[in-house]
């Protein structure tokens, strides 16, 4: 029998997609939730000086790669401009404080029930978290003259509407996660991100139109960058396991041995690294904003400049040095927590597993531990890189748009494989060929 070619199976899987009512039907819902969103995204809020609110993502860097994630709902002000950040920053916040609580953890522990009670307690903290970060959104664009009504009631108004559309977003995520495909959540930014990417794609064809030769070394390393991003996100570590199972057949007990492997993946910590590195390295050039004078420059508009991720060298290197710095330190601080909440050694005793040549226990637990450490920081290093990329990709071709942050390609490619393996499971269920193979 004479295998398919590449292209007809791809073509031929995305055929059985609409080919199956269940799947079908799930696709459908998702898109059609993502839509929703996207209509959120243009309604406005009052009391902005929109064309002020222009100018000024037109000339801060910083704000225009905030505006990427919130796929323009920033630019516009509308009620979905925080997206779901707030919800994602009490996800984390939850993450650091189960291991410290001991009610948490204890909950942790009560399987599904458990996880429940852990989601409606992130749910509340969202809450409060969203807005804050509304009022100092408004404070900071306030201190930019783009705020022209900052009266109570508008200022109530603006904080109640942003925190609404935060938690309504975070409902049509939950939506697609239990009625449609992928996780809702992730494809909520993912669609924002896409929506964002041709506005600065167009400008920096913009920017570089007197510079062809950049413009093309540019699109060569962003394409380079999104290869050692999907092998990036793809590479992990087998490390071999062996299970010794005892079985019962016709009164006499039998026992048999199954081998396995643990996957342990090279990027655990995913984007949260640079959500907190990205948080950290900002906050300087927020404070000094609140500090700056246009008219006669101080030590607060030099914090500004140096803390700008559209700064050239050598200046840049203050921001983009301080952020590859942090996201290591966090890669290592977030993998060791995750991996200590997950307990593999004192797991695998318990199901009678043992690693070759390794004796159960502390000798595991070590063993363990120091194999996480190698990949990890191989893994910081290798998300440091492409966290800089924007800054490298900047200095070799002169061109002074930020086409695409790293964060926004993590993103991107990570939910776009999440998505593509979840719609293979579908099809490989139904016993038709899917996209991966």
């Amino acid at each position: 029998m004479q295998r398919r070619e590449p292209q007809s199976r791809l073509i031929q899987a995305m055929r059985d997609m609409f080919l199956l009512p269940d799947l079908r039907r799930r696709l459908l819902f998702t898109l059609g939730i993502l839509v929703v969103f996207r209509f959120i995204a243009h309604v406005p809020l009052p009391g902005i000086d929109f064309a002020a609110l222009r100018q000024l993502f037109e000339q801060n860097q910083l704000f225009g790669m905030l505006d990427l994630f919130s796929g323009g709902a920033m630019r516009r002000f509308s009620v979905a401009a925080m997206g779901v950040y707030p919800y994602i920053t009490s996800s984390i916040i939850m993450q650091l404080l189960v291991p410290v609580i001991p009610n948490l953890q204890a909950l942790s522990r009560q399987g599904e029930i458990g996880q429940r009670k852990i989601n409606r307690i992130t749910h509340l903290l969202t809450i409060p978290l969203a807005a804050l970060q509304g009022y100092g959104m408004l404070v900071i664009l306030k201190g930019q003259n783009v705020v022209v009504a900052f009266e109570p009631l508008t200022i109530v108004t603006v904080v109640v509407s942003m925190t609404a559309g935060t938690m309504f977003l975070v409902w049509l995520g939950e939506l697609i996660t239990e009625r449609g495909i992928g996780n809702g959540i992730s494809l909520i930014i993912f669609a924002g991100i896409i929506a964002g990417l041709p506005t600065m794609m167009g400008q920096s064809i913009l920017a570089a139109s007197d510079n062809p030769m950049g413009l093309a070394v540019l699109i060569i390393l962003v394409l380079a960058t999104l290869v050692f991003v999907v092998a990036f996100i793809e590479a992990h570590r087998r490390i071999p396991v062996q299970y010794a199972r005892t079985t019962f057949r016709s009164g006499r007990m039998y026992r048999q041995s199954g081998a396995t492997y643990i996957p342990l993946r090279v990027n655990t910590a995913g984007m949260i690294p640079l959500i907190f590195a990205i948080a950290v390295v900002t906050l300087p050039a927020t404070i000094a904003s609140y500090f700056a004078n246009p008219s006669s420059p101080n030590f607060a508009d030099t914090i500004m400049h140096a803390f700008n991720p559209g700064a050239t060298f050598p200046l840049g290197l203050v921001y983009w040095g301080a952020y590859f710095l942090l996201v290591i330190g966090f890669t290592f601080f977030y993998t060791m927590i995750i991996f200590e909440q997950l307990g593999l050694a004192k797991r695998l005793q318990e199901q009678g597993g043992f690693i070759p040549g390794i004796r159960p226990g502390k000798a595991t637990a070590g063993y363990l531990d120091r194999i996480i450490r190698l990949i990890t920081f191989g893994g910081a290093l290798s998300l440091g890189l492409v966290a800089i990329m924007p800054f490298i990709a900047q200095e070799v071709t002169n061109v002074a748009t930020i086409t695409v942050s790293s964060m926004a390609l993590l993103i991107v490619v990570g939910v776009a494989l999440d998505t593509m393996k979840q719609v293979e499971a579908q099809l490989t269920m139904r016993r038709y060929e899917g996209f991966l193979r």
